[in-house]
Parts: structure tokens; C-alpha cells; sequence
């Protein structure tokens, strides 16, 4: 019986973030929309994570009318979108009248695939957004944040797909965003999981430490039913391995990828001269194709290996860089080892670096970080030790419920608050996930003579 393995693209969403920062604008995908349709991919990643945020911060487009366009071309393949949970994909929890509202107008617009993780594995995050996403008629895949610490053991997972499958899961994804799943790992943990859970499982990687290639290969060989590639043109370094190459090794092998190989080198035609655009505008930086073993040594993602360093050196502390490498692991111990991905990653990166410059453990304590401890992102992985506790945040008390528990409805504030501009209701989602850069881009359509305030560049990089 001949083996099957499916494939999702990651060019569109994940491929391009991870390279250009998501700056690829919807004409550049267009052209090629109807091709990927009929290259047998299982789904197509096109829409959130940093998408939607780019879209209206700096390419002037409505992400809303993104996954229309796509939508509206792609007649096969499922499309698919990833989701912080009670984040949504900004960078707070939101109340569940906002988090309903944006899956089922997801959902309505196009998207057949929800992707939905949480940043500390708290399965309570991700209810609302399952139970939504089932009942306006889609798949909900709930996503396993990987990572790798004393208290992350196979086990652990196992008990955390176990738990996502009675949350009400419809499949589950192995997503490692730090490329740190080896491939024994990678193999036993598959086994394991498809053993203790009848559902489909997908894997996701990233190529940034070397070893990607040989992880899939193992977990095709333990079991997955999908995994995530890019096309060769946005593959490789903090990206995805290359779909072609993972294809063939395993079509060799026996597999059935259900892949037209021809059609994917249609797909490569088309985007390697975008790539080149990109990389002589100087937005693809050749330092993010660049293969990083200490993702391994330090269990830190290869962007935000980059990002302190860029932090670093706008202070003129380059110097401090080892310093702080080696501080981040214990931040993150000290936290209860929460996974390196947004946004804890951005606040463990930024608390390492406050510890080292300011010469003293948490004398400097981000808002975030005090807020983490206080339990409103949710319950960490381990528990944080009192001593940590106190030094963070004093005698106050910390939360034990869901965090979204304590979040009034929000949506008739947002529809008050943006009313002069907002057309629809995902005109006021826009606003309510990102309300500066969704105003001036709503006020700028509605009305010619918006004045739109002077920006500062963010350069938060996103780990997911």
C-alpha cells in the first residue's frame, strides 16, 4: 500500500514572513494563485499571522479584501490562516465577543483551515476560537507551541494533544517555530502522539538550525499525515525547507505526495525573480538564509537571535551580545519555561537584555513581563518560583482563572470608537486588533484629506 504524505505551502503566509518580514504585496500573488490551485498541495498558508498587520501598516492594502481575491481563485486547495488564540493575531487577549467575531468572519471570507496556537500551551485560550471555528463550518487545527526544556518531554506533549483532541480539535500540528525538533525526537514524538490521538497530524519546522530536512523525513517515516514546506524561492535559513527537494526524497522513498512536480516548477519560475526584487530593494536580508546551530545550543528562534542583536547594536552594547544570549535561558527557566513564541519571545529577549544592562536581575521589569507573572497571559508551564514571583510583582495576587474570564465585551466600543470610518464589521476588527494603523488606513480610504500622523518604524520580529 503505497505511503501518503500531504503537503501545506508556506509562501504566501509563513515562507514570506520569515524572509521579507511579510512585505510581499497581494499583485505579486495573483498571477500565480491558479497554478498553486492545481499543483495538489493539501492547503495554502495565505493569511494571518503578521499578514494582517503588515497589509494596513505598510503595503496600504485591506487583508480582508487579500483573502477575497485569493479566495476567489482557488477553487481545490484549502486556505489556511495561523491564530494566537484569545490573541487573535495581535498581542493581547481579546474578549470572546471579538474572538468570535473574527473566526466567523474568517470563515465567511474564505478561509477553510484555522491554525490556532497559544503562547504558553494553555489549552483554556484556545477554546473560544475552536467552538467558533466548528460552528461557522471550518476546521480547526490547534497547534502544539514546541520547544524544549526540562519540563518539555515527549510526555508532556502527548498529554497536550490528548488534551487539544477533547478541547474539540479537528487535527493537530507539531509547530516548532524555532527549528529545534530533531529527528529522533521528531519521530518518537509522532508516534506517540498518532498512538494516543486519532486525528490528522501536521508538522511544521523551520530550516534555521540545519536539521529540517532529516526531521521530516523521520516524521513522514513515523506517521505524519502533512507537513509544511515553501516553495525553494522562499525556503531555506529562518523559513521552511524547500517543497521540491522534501518532495522528491520522499517520493523516492515511496511516498505519495500528491504533488504535480511540474506545476510547483511553474510556481518556483514565478517567484524566484520576486525573491530577486526583494533582495536587491535590500529587503531580504542574506543574513535570514544563513543556517544557525546556536538555535540548538541555546534553544533560542534564529529571529530573535537576530532582533537582540540589532537591539544591541542600536545602544552600541554589541559587546554584551554572549552576555545576553546566555541570560535568556535563564529568564526563560525563571519563568517557568514558557515557548519562544510571540509574544514571549519578544518579552523573555527584552527582560534578558534589561537583566544584563541594568547590571542587576529584574530591577528592570517590563509591564508585560509583570502582567505575565500576574497570570493574565495564562497558566506558564512550570510554576515560577516564589522567590521570582516576589521580585517581579511583590505581594500581589496572581490569577488562576482563563484570563479572557476577566475581559468585558469589547466589540460595541470598538464599533463606537471607529464609526466615522468603519464600512463593515471586519472594518471594525481591523481597528480593534491594530486601532492606529487601522484608522489611518480606513480614514485615508474614506476620506482624501485624512491626515495621517508621522510613524515610527516597528521592527518586532515575529516568531511563529
Amino acid at each position: 500500500m503505497t505511503k501518503k504524505i500531504h503537503f501545506m505551502e508556506t509562501v504566501l503566509r509563513d515562507g514570506q514572513q520569515s524572509l521579507i518580514a511579510t512585505r510581499m504585496p497581494t499583485a505579486d500573488m495573483l498571477p500565480i494563485i491558479k497554478t498553486m490551485d492545481e499543483a495538489g498541495y493539501h492547503s495554502l498558508e495565505m493569511w494571518g499571522g503578521a499578514t494582517f498587520d503588515s497589509c494596513i501598516r505598510f503595503l496600504n492594502e485591506d487583508p480582508w479584501e487579500r483573502l477575497r481575491q485569493i479566495r476567489k481563485e482557488v477553487k481545490q486547495t484549502k486556505l489556511q490562516m495561523l491564530l494566537r488564540g484569545q490573541n487573535l493575531l495581535g498581542y493581547k487577549n481579546y474578549a470572546d465577543d471579538v474572538v468570535r467575531e473574527f473566526v466567523e468572519k474568517s470563515i465567511k471570507n474564505g478561509i477553510d483551515i484555522i491554525r490556532v496556537f497559544d503562547a504558553l500551551n494553555d489549552t483554556r485560550n484556545l477554546k473560544t476560537s475552536i467552538v467558533t471555528a466548528k460552528e461557522a463550518g471550518g476546521h480547526c487545527q490547534t497547534a502544539i507551541s514546541y520547544t524544549t526544556s526540562e519540563i518539555h518531554t515527549v510526555d508532556y506533549f502527548v498529554k497536550l494533544a490528548k488534551e487539544m483532541a477533547d478541547t474539540g480539535a479537528d487535527s493537530i500540528c507539531i509547530k516548532d517555530m524555532a527549528g529545534v525538533l530533531t529527528p529522533q525526537t521528531g519521530f518518537e514524538l509522532v508516534s506517540r502522539i498518532k498512538e494516543a490521538v486519532d486525528l490528522p497530524l501536521e508538522v511544521h519546522t523551520h530550516a534555521t538550525s540545519g536539521i529540517s530536512e532529516m526531521t521530516y523525513l523521520k516524521v513522514a517515516e513515523a506517521g505524519a499525515d502533512i507537513i509544511d514546506t515553501a516553495i525553494s524561492s522562499f525556503a531555506g535559513g529562518t523559513s521552511q525547507p524547500a517543497t521540491e527537494s522534501v518532495a522528491i526524497a520522499l517520493e523516492e522513498m515511496g511516498y505519495d505526495t500528491g504533488l504535480n512536480m511540474s506545476k510547483v516548477a511553474e510556481i518556483a519560475e514565478y517567484f524566484n525573480p520576486i525573491r530577486d526584487r526583494f533582495r536587491e530593494e535590500g529587503i531580504l536580508n542574506p543574513k535570514v538564509k544563513d543556517v544557525e546551530p546556536k538555535t540548538l545550543i541555546y534553544q533560542v528562534p534564529g529571529g530573535m537571535l537576530s532582533n537582540l542583536l540589532s537591539q544591541l547594536t542600536e545602544q552600541g552594547l554589541q559587546d554584551k551580545y554572549d552576555e545576553v544570549l546566555a541570560e535568556v535561558p535563564k529568564v526563560r527557566a525563571d519563568l517557568g519555561f514558557p515557548p519562544l513564541v510571540t509574544p514571549l519571545s519578544q518579552m523573555v529577549g527584552t527582560q534578558a537584555l534589561m537583566n544584563v544592562i541594568s547590571g542587576e536581575r529584574y530591577k528592570l521589569v517590563p509591564t508585560e513581563i509583570k502582567d505575565y507573572v500576574r497570570g493574565l497571559y495564562g497558566r506558564p508551564p512550570a510554576p515560577i518560583a516564589e522567590e521570582i514571583q516576589k521580585m517581579i510583582i511583590g505581594e500581589e495576587e496572581v490569577i488562576t482563572e482563563r484570563p479572557a474570564d476577566l475581559i468585558a465585551p469589547q466589540l460595541p466600543e470598538f464599533e463606537a470608537e471607529i464609526s466615522e470610518y468603519a464600512k463593515s464589521e471586519e472594518d471594525v476588527l481591523m481597528y480593534a486588533l491594530f486601532p492606529q494603523q487601522a484608522k489611518d488606513f480606513l480614514g485615508r480610504r474614506e476620506d482624501p484629506f485624512y491626515d495621517v500622523p508621522v510613524q515610527t518604524v516597528d521592527v518586532t520580529i515575529n516568531i511563529q
